[in-house]
């Protein structure tokens, strides 16, 4: 790894809310905190989660697809690396709670556990985001671009979040 070895993720056998990402950015690599940058902003701001909360590992789980940081690409971050989640994911899966509600953030989550949805695009797995209930949720990645990808599909903040905001709260009762 061009940046080193730094696994960023947070998770404990009571955390109810599971949130996959992509993988850490430059800043979260720093830190070592998931979510530590504007992204985690917004998505904090789209589920209703206080930093408090998000961050309290026995009621948030935060695993990202790729957990060390990938490096940059033309564009942004490069993607995950292939191996991390298929050598991991079930590992961490299997000390989480059954009864878990997971956000699938950004294509390459979505990809991965909705193998049947991967030919279609990242705007109508979101659109469609009742078909995944009770156990998923698939969500843009809330990098600045989906700004631009929120004003175009206003129908997100309208329908998506308000269910999102209601189950986050469910969850975590």
């Amino acid at each position: 790894m061009p940046h080193g070895v730094r696994p960023v993720a947070s998770f404990s056998p009571t955390a109810r809310l599971l949130i996959i990402g992509q993988a850490p950015g430059s800043k979260v690599h720093q830190t070592g905190i998931p979510w530590d940058d504007k992204s985690g902003d917004r998505l904090r701001e789209w589920t209703g989660l206080t930093r408090e909360t998000m961050y309290d590992p026995a009621r948030v789980a935060l695993v990202p697809m790729g957990f060390c940081y990938p490096g940059k690409a033309s564009g942004g971050d490069k993607p995950p690396r292939r191996e991390c989640a298929p050598l991991w994911h079930e590992r961490v899966l299997d000390v989480l709670p059954e009864d878990k509600f997971t956000l699938l953030v950004g294509t390459y989550a979505q990809a991965h556990y909705l193998p049947e949805a991967r030919k279609r695009s990242m705007t109508d797995r979101v659109r469609t985001f009742r078909e995944f209930l009770p156990h998923y949720l698939p969500l843009p990645h809330p990098a600045w671009r989906s700004t631009i990808w929120m004003r175009q599909n206003p129908w997100f903040e309208e329908e998506v979040l308000p269910v999102l905001r209601d189950r986050v709260t469910r969850m975590l009762g």
